[in-house]
């Protein structure tokens, strides 16, 4: 279950890299686990996940939640929506292609923009779901 997280991971950067759209709207290819320090707005970070066994008893399965995290100042809550929008036809459009696993199901279950007056940016955050079997 794990590898398969890990996997998926490396999935969701991949699609998100490749979308020359989003890459240009955060100029260049800025999607980390943790941003550098003094990251230049805006950029994206894969936030929290958890995964859970969804297996039966003659097929095995995962089921994980992902977190996407978008930040952005420059161009304040409509930045962030605009490039969240971005992510999301990124995930739901592009054909995800998760290393020996088959991925069954994507979906975004819901998302929220916040300003951080710590950081004086942004933060729009989006959950998504992903069931997967091993191939």
């Amino acid at each position: 279950m794990l590898a398969a997280a890990f996997e998926l991971q490396k999935a969701v950067f991949g699609t998100l890299a490749a979308d020359a759209g989003l890459t240009g709207a955060l100029g260049g290819e800025k999607f980390y686990d943790l941003a550098p320090a003094r990251t230049a707005y805006p950029y994206v970070t894969f936030g929290p996940t958890s995964t859970h066994d969804w297996s039966t008893d003659t097929e095995e399965g995962s089921e994980h939640f992902f977190t996407i995290n978008v930040w952005a100042n420059g161009k304040g809550r409509r930045e962030a929506l605009q490039l969240m929008d971005r992510v999301d036809k990124a995930l739901m459009t592009a054909p995800l292609a998760v290393a020996g696993h088959h991925l069954i199901n994507l979906r975004r279950e819901g998302s929220e923009v916040h300003f951080d007056e710590d950081l004086i940016a942004y933060h729009g955050l989006m959950r998504f779901r992903a069931a997967i079997e091993p191939v």
